[in-house]
């Protein structure tokens, strides 16, 4: 097991940083286990956690040890309509997940928060990281890839690489393009069925597609099989049901990365992934 050890940094000590959004402390946890990754990889850049008013202070004590910088956020200024449109049973019964399960701690609202690392000017470049994200290789090259970049949603069939996932993208900070965004945000009877990704897809109409190794989705390890490499795979993304959860309707299909996930946050190395096994294509 390798010790990590780093001062937690209160001001930027790079001009890139990896950030991540927390709202609860379900999502601290992944955030710990996404630090830690990153942490074994060497990057050269900051992470920066920025968390809502949701989660209490000492309950961010492990991500303060890994020397994240972080951020307290206030939710977007949004309408009362827009919030309404938006709450997690208004929206689950107008456009309701059909292929996986989101936990209950999961809140639709708190994604649009974001959006707010649009203000962390004093980055050039940010790569955002779903908390519920892995890295298993060093991926400081995304910082070269323009705004804005991103993989496509793809778990289920190769038709959705039209489609883009919000859980891993290259931006450069600007409070002119977050002054756009919430212009066009809370435009009158505004829904974004899926949140920040519905959102960001629109915003950046000709979004530069990164492959699916930038994010690969878990759900691929049983519905794609042949898709799955492990010695490729850059960050690994557990979307809809997380490796943390007791009640785990998926567990026995997920159990290889839900270990792994276990793995990272208990501090231990990051396997050999070229030795690793794929899933059966059979």
């Amino acid at each position: 097991m390798e010790v990590i050890s780093v001062n937690p940094q209160k001001t930027p000590s790079s001009r890139h940083a990896y950030t991540t959004l927390v709202t609860n402390a379900d999502y601290v946890m992944g955030a710990t286990a996404l630090a830690r990754s990153l942490r074994l990889t060497k990057t050269a850049a900051d992470i920066v956690v920025q968390h809502t008013g949701g989660v209490e202070g000492s309950t961010l004590a492990p991500l303060a040890d890994l020397g994240c910088r972080l951020i307290e956020v206030a939710h977007l200024p949004l309408s009362d309509a827009f919030n309404e449109r938006h709450a997690r049973g208004q929206l689950h019964s107008v456009a309701p997940f059909t292929k996986g399960r989101k936990p209950d701690f999961h809140s639709p609202l708190d994604n649009f928060c974001k959006l707010r690392l649009w203000q962390l000017i004093e980055y050039e470049r940010v790569v955002f990281i779903d908390a519920d994200a892995i890295v298993l290789k060093n991926i400081d090259k995304l910082f070269g890839y323009p705004e804005f970049s991103a993989a496509p949603n793809v778990y289920e069939t190769l038709a959705d690489f039209r489609r883009m996932n919000s859980g891993v993208f290259i931006a450069r900070p600007s409070e002119e393009t977050f002054g756009r965004m919430l212009t066009m945000l809370d435009q009158p009877d505004a829904f974004w069925p899926r949140t920040d990704q519905t959102f960001l897809q629109a915003f950046f109409p000709d979004w530069h597609g990164l492959p699916v190794y930038f994010n690969m989705l878990q759900y691929v390890w049983f519905t794609m099989p042949a898709l799955w490499d492990w010695k490729s795979i850059s960050v690994l993304h557990y979307q809809y049901e997380k490796p943390w959860e007791k009640d785990h309707p998926k567990a026995a299909m997920l159990k290889p990365l839900i270990e792994f996930w276990h793995s990272v946050h208990a501090g231990n190395d990051l396997p050999d992934i070229a030795a690793m096994t794929n899933p059966e294509t059979a």
